[in-house]
């Protein structure tokens, strides 16, 4: 349990880090000129390269187990980039300093997915991953207002380089409490990336990757980033009332997950509860951009609905799971968070573009618009695909 904590504490790092920038977006913008567009490459850059190390990650956890793969990356990515952010002096090591950060926040939850997968039956993996991500989204919600008092009592800079050190004790934890699964071991080269091509020709795989791309793409793109400029452009919120709000939609990502782990168990059908789910989050965000400007109060309870329906993560992985060799294992949690994550980076860089572009320069409501009709569209065709996808009956 020790070493579930330990990566809990590091997954809480990595929610925080994904998601810290809508907070900061006032401060960075003053001090070091970045604009939306930094801030959205930035923030993508993060995602992107966490999507392209699941490659490498999914190899390592097969080969070397979770305890090693998990304190290096962890050690060098987190607490370098982290140290870095803390000392930019132009957006470009901003940029930077975000994609070490991904990188080594990279092998975090999969090497705790790794664990529960050779540890528990299937009918625990759901509930044991979704209350993982859910203990885990404690960083977003540490990202939000409290970032935001720490950063107005200490200053920006002091308070990333202390997570940085913070970061640097994690990832030794990790190393003290993690015990790998006794599973066997692949040797030399091992079957190394034709793992991938052995998962990618599973058919069922092909009508459940395109959800698991973009479940949690409208989430962690709006909490992540665009809930701060769009709060501060349309409503002229000030960085307490972006934070105040930011932890609503933090804490509906977490009671998410929790409400999500047990329902694939009850219900008898994972594929259906993800249908729903997040056919219920297209529709808000679809009702966010026909009305972007309303009551206060309405825009948050929209926010809180995209963040508690896409928080089906954990429900998704378990599907897919369902199809996965088991020799496999390691290849195939790490490929299905590439195209998690993968779509969340996508989504960052082609909306800091919409938002770049600015269809009216003197009000910023249809921007924001085209960002959320945008998330709501392809989330409701992904859902569409996964209609017709094979559903497994959980196993007791």
């Amino acid at each position: 349990m020790a070493g579930i904590a330990a990566l809990a504490a590091a997954y809480i790092f990595s929610q925080f880090y994904r998601s810290f920038l809508a907070v900061l977006t006032p401060v960075l913008t003053e001090e070091l000129g970045t604009t939306k567009a930094d801030l959205s490459q930035a923030s993508g850059l993060w995602f992107l390269t966490f999507a392209l190390m699941q490659f490498v990650v999914g190899i390592s956890l097969d080969r070397f187990g979770p305890r090693r793969t998990a304190t290096i990356l962890f050690a060098v990515g987190v607490g370098g980039g982290a140290f870095l952010f803390a000392a930019a002096s132009t957006p470009f090591e901003i940029i930077i300093a975000m994609a070490l950060i991904g990188v080594g926040c990279s092998p975090v939850l999969m090497a705790a997915f790794f664990i529960f997968a050779h540890t528990f039956p299937p009918a625990r993996f759901a509930i044991a991953s979704s209350w993982f991500v859910a203990l885990g989204t404690a960083g977003n919600v540490i990202g939000a207002k409290p970032l935001a008092i720490a950063v107005e009592s200490f200053g920006w800079r002091e308070t990333i380089f202390g997570l940085g050190i913070l970061s640097l004790l994690t990832a030794l934890a990790i190393y003290w409490f993690v015990r790998d699964p006794k599973v066997e071991r692949e040797e030399g080269g091992g079957i190394g990336l034709s793992g991938y091509v052995a998962l990618m020709k599973i058919p069922a795989l092909w009508l459940i990757i395109p959800l698991v791309a973009i479940n949690y793409a409208p989430a962690a793109g709006v909490r992540g980033l665009w809930v701060g400029p769009y709060l501060a452009d349309v409503f002229g919120a000030s960085t307490q009332l972006i934070g105040t709000i930011s932890l609503f939609m933090a804490i509906s990502m977490i009671l998410g997950s929790v409400l999500y782990g047990p329902l694939d168990t009850l219900f008898g059908t994972r594929k259906w509860v993800s249908f729903f789910g997040n056919l219920f989050g297209a529709i808000a965000l679809i009702i966010l951009a026909i009305y972007p400007v309303q009551p206060l109060w309405q825009v948050t309870a929209l926010l809180v609905a995209i963040g508690l329906f896409g928080a089906s993560y954990g429900v998704m992985m378990a599907h897919a799971r369902d199809f996965f060799p088991r020799e496999l294992t390691g290849r195939g949690v790490t490929l299905m968070n590439f195209f998690t994550i993968g779509g969340v980076g996508l989504g960052q860089f082609l909306t800091g573009q919409m938002a770049q572009a600015r269809f009216d320069p003197l009000d910023p409501a249809p921007t924001f618009s085209f960002l959320f009709g945008f998330y709501g569209v392809i989330l409701a065709i992904t859902v569409a695909i996964y209609f017709f996808s094979q559903d497994k009956k959980p196993n007791r």
